[in-house]
């Protein structure tokens, strides 16, 4: 493989027009959208592997699956197979999408979508303290059954009725690293660490299933570029920029920060909010610190204006 390589994550929001149009058939153009500005990329030379974001689609997964046990008594569908569905659906969305877009301009690489486990560890903090919301709210006297016959961890939000939580550990190995590298390999865009990875445990016996839990796809997204040495980590978000101070008098848009500054901004702990772009920050912190050369954060349809240095938010070692 000569080309520059790159990795770049795509948020699951950014499937989502918005409220009003969620419908398969309207993500599907979302995906048509951003596989435009990839396959920009891709015309300009790079190797890509896709990793994307799945909350809202396991959201919808979940409630169908909650609907059709209460209605018609049909079995409940669990999160890790839930994972692996949106990875799936989400992936033939990109991957039909951008291969018809490179067949259009033609661009002879052919697409694939790898269904990805990740390794998480079962000791990791986050199972002691869970706290990502999944699925529809309950009552108390329903929450309270599910923790008692399933052992779900749930709690009440806000007044709006209660939830279940669960944990979101961090990624410790990608499973199918060697098949996604090998593809890499024969200049095959790759799909994957779909929703950051199916989250998986070994047993101690060299086994692997899945645990109920969410990893944070802009981390599973870094550990894949760190591991298959990327040039270039980009995570396309809803906005062109990163700004420190965002919303205050003395906002400021960054351009172009180093690795050092990055850390600061994030320790000082007032510029990223924790769920959404401290992850994010955080996620080009571990790519940088582990021999990445440089990041770059924007929104989809400015990724081949930020390519040529015209916009969105570089970090460099």
């Amino acid at each position: 493989m000569t080309n520059k390589l790159a990795v770049i994550a795509i948020g699951g929001n950014s499937l989502i027009i918005d409220e009003k149009n969620v419908s398969v058939e309207s993500q599907y153009k979302a995906a048509k959208e951003t596989a435009l500005h990839i396959a920009d990329m891709i015309e300009q030379g790079w190797e890509v592997a896709i990793g994307h974001g799945n909350g809202p689609q396991v959201g919808f997964i979940l409630r169908r699956s909650e609907i059709a046990a209460r209605v018609e008594g049909m079995h409940e569908v669990p999160l890790d197979v839930c994972g692996a569905d949106s990875q799936g659906a989400i992936g033939y969305a990109l991957q039909q999408n951008l291969q018809n877009i490179l067949y259009q301009r033609g661009i002879k690489k052919k697409v694939v979508t790898i269904v990805t486990q990740t390794l998480v560890d079962k000791a990791d903090p986050a199972f002691a303290k869970p706290a990502k919301p999944i699925g529809g709210f309950m009552t108390k006297e329903e929450a309270e059954r599910r923790q008692r016959e399933q052992g779900w961890s749930v709690v009440e939000d806000a007044g709006r009725g209660w939830r279940r939580v669960v944990a979101s550990p961090l990624p410790k190995e990608i499973v199918e690293l060697e098949t996604v590298e090998t593809l890499l390999e024969k200049g095959i865009i790759t799909i994957t660490v779909g929703g950051g990875g199916i989250p998986v445990i070994d047993p101690g016996d060299g086994n692997y299933e899945g645990i109920a839990a969410v990893v944070d796809k802009d981390y599973a997204s870094s550990l894949l570029a760190q591991k298959i040495k990327a040039d270039l980590f980009v995570i396309s978000t809803a906005i062109e920029k990163v700004a420190i101070n965002f919303g205050k008098p003395d906002q400021k848009w960054l351009d172009r920060i180093t690795l050092a500054e990055a850390k600061a901004y994030l320790a000082e702990g007032i510029h990223f909010a924790k769920g959404s772009m401290a992850p994010k920050i955080q996620a080009v912190i571990w790519y940088l610190e582990n021999g990445g050369k440089e990041a770059l954060i924007t929104n989809p349809e400015n990724i081949g204006r930020a390519l040529k240095g015209e916009t969105g938010t570089w970090i460099v070692a």
